[in-house]
């Protein structure tokens, strides 16, 4: 079985560092990924999808730091669901990318001119393997 989806686009704004109740560091963002393409009638148009973004330990902590609203980026990681209550009591339905990479594609400002790039990866944190989401984040 896979379940793999690769992104890059531009967040639509700074990620936000959160902790779970045992400790765990997670940061949310949302990236919005865009195609152009022709109608029939050859006219230019482009479409705009977003996708919410959900990283964890190392990998949330360097996005947090590095990242901020129209960085563009590269995120791989998997699908998921997760079902939550909303302040009203509805029960509503999340679809979210749970990063296991993020490579930064926006140059640093270097003062020496030169573009520099990075790249993170969730393997580089001691627990190779992303959870699920725990029962208190919403």
């Amino acid at each position: 079985m896979l379940n793999k989806i690769m992104l890059i686009g531009n967040l639509g704004r700074d990620p936000e560092l959160q902790v779970t109740s045992d400790g765990t560091p997670f940061t949310r963002f949302s990236i919005a990924v865009s195609r152009n393409y022709k109608t029939s009638s050859g006219e230019k148009r482009e479409e705009t999808e977003w996708f919410n973004i959900v990283a964890w330990r190392q990998l949330a902590e360097t996005c947090e730091r590095y990242l901020h609203k129209s960085s563009k980026v590269y995120i791989e990681g998997r699908l998921t669901q997760r079902k939550y209550t909303d302040r009203e009591g509805v029960q509503r339905m999340s679809v979210e990318v749970n990063a296991s990479d993020m490579e930064m594609l926006t140059p640093k400002a270097a003062s020496s001119g030169s573009e520099a790039y990075s790249a993170v990866s969730a393997g580089d944190s001691n627990d190779p393997f992303l959870p699920d989401y725990p029962d208190d984040i919403s």
